[in-house]
């Protein structure tokens, strides 16, 4: 049977993820049923990974297999039915072994933080409400730390199914307004842990307001032991995107 991959966008703000749950609205059952409804089928599309509800993805690649055929206009058909928060850029078919999930070879996300408040970037961006402004050298030491190790543990939501903590981390980066009035953390691995990126955000602000100090972040990636002062920063912020396959 043919297989497709999609290319789409979206706001995350009124969805629990990706994943179709029950009882809840999600991006993948929103796109199933507008598929399914325009082609008067039962599609099944599976994603290149999860993304937690509040966060959103500037790029996100599903695949499904469909035999019949497309109606004309397809993509402009399937963007009028969908919510506006939704945008699908292409449908494409690949082999039909092809795979949005375990086929990726490289997912990166940012995650934009800002210092003033900003009615009109609500749910785009964490506002940082506190007095105590973070050091941003220590921020950047903090990300920086993490490109030594290759284990992630510290980095991972309980309640997980990883097999393995491996993560193979090529960019942690912190880019700072010129103002100082906001920052975006750069973050590019070959997989990541469930919660591990917003877990990495709330460390560095850690870092740099001096509840966690340097030692004890390396101490805890050494021993892959969680930190005493784990926060998970809000998903506001965070952006998944830049994802890669060896066939495109």
């Amino acid at each position: 049977m043919p297989r497709y991959f999609i290319e789409l966008a979206y706001n995350g703000t009124h969805y629990f993820g990706w994943q179709r749950q029950p009882g809840k609205t999600s991006v993948q059952q929103t796109l199933e049923d507008s598929m399914n409804t325009i082609l008067s089928t039962e599609l099944e599309i599976t994603g290149c990974g999860r993304t937690d509800t509040g966060v959103h993805a500037r790029q996100y690649f599903a695949h499904f297999d469909f035999e019949g055929e497309f109606p004309v206009e397809f993509v402009r058909r399937l963007n009028k039915f969908l919510p506006k928060d939704i945008v699908i850029l292409r449908i494409f078919e690949v082999h039909p072994d092809a795979h949005a999930r375990f086929d990726a070879y490289q997912r990166s996300y940012e995650y934009h933080l800002s210092f003033r408040k900003n009615p009109f970037a609500e749910h785009l961006a964490y506002f940082y409400p506190f007095v105590q402004q973070p050091d941003f050298e220590l921020m950047q030491a903090a990300a920086t730390l993490l490109l030594d190790y290759t284990e992630f543990a510290p980095f991972c939501k309980s309640n997980h199914d990883a097999k393995t903590m491996i993560c193979q981390l090529t960019r942690a980066e912190w880019i700072f307004d010129a103002d100082g009035q906001g920052a975006v953390f750069h973050i590019t691995s070959n997989r990541f842990l469930r919660g591990m990126v917003r877990l990495i955000v709330g460390m560095c602000l850690g870092v740099g307001i001096g509840q966690i100090s340097l030692d004890e972040l390396r101490s805890a990636m050494i021993e892959q032991t969680r930190l005493k002062k784990a926060t998970s920063a809000p998903p506001d912020g965070l952006y998944l995107g830049d994802i890669r396959y060896p066939f495109l």
